[in-house]
């Protein structure tokens, strides 16, 4: 049996990326991001539309030889339902349901307070222009 985190109200985001805010002052840093991320949306669209070349790609770069190319392809085919319909920007929603569930641990939360400018779209909201 699968349990969908979402589906019993404990989903979290997990990976992002995490920048010194400082840094978003730095136009060479941000330039360097937008171009960055714009890349990574590009290829994770890329990957979601071709699944099979997504694999064979991995395929060619695994220097292990411990992946197997119908588990790739159905792999593929899981991120490509987390990445359909999204343009790789942060869900605001998603943001403050994880912040509310970490929160949410009673005597022992994961986080003590809410945090207060811990996000930004400036980048990719630059990266989708």
């Amino acid at each position: 049996m699968t349990f969908k985190y979402e589906e019993q109200g404990v989903a979290t985001l997990e990976d992002g990326i995490y920048v010194l805010e400082d840094n978003l002052d730095d136009p060479v840093f941000v330039d360097k991001m937008v171009r960055f991320v714009r890349a990574s949306m590009e290829g994770w669209k890329y990957a979601e539309a071709n699944a099979e070349e997504a694999a064979g790609i991995i395929m060619d770069n695994d220097e292990t030889g411990a992946q197997n190319e119908a588990a790739q392809i159905r792999m593929m085919g899981e991120i490509a339902k987390l990445t359909a319909g999204s343009n790789g920007a942060l869900d605001v929603v998603d943001f403050d349901r994880t912040v509310a569930t970490l929160l949410s641990g009673g005597s022992d939360p994961v986080i003590s307070a809410a945090p207060e400018g811990a996000w930004t779209h400036a980048i990719t909201d630059a990266a989708l222009k």
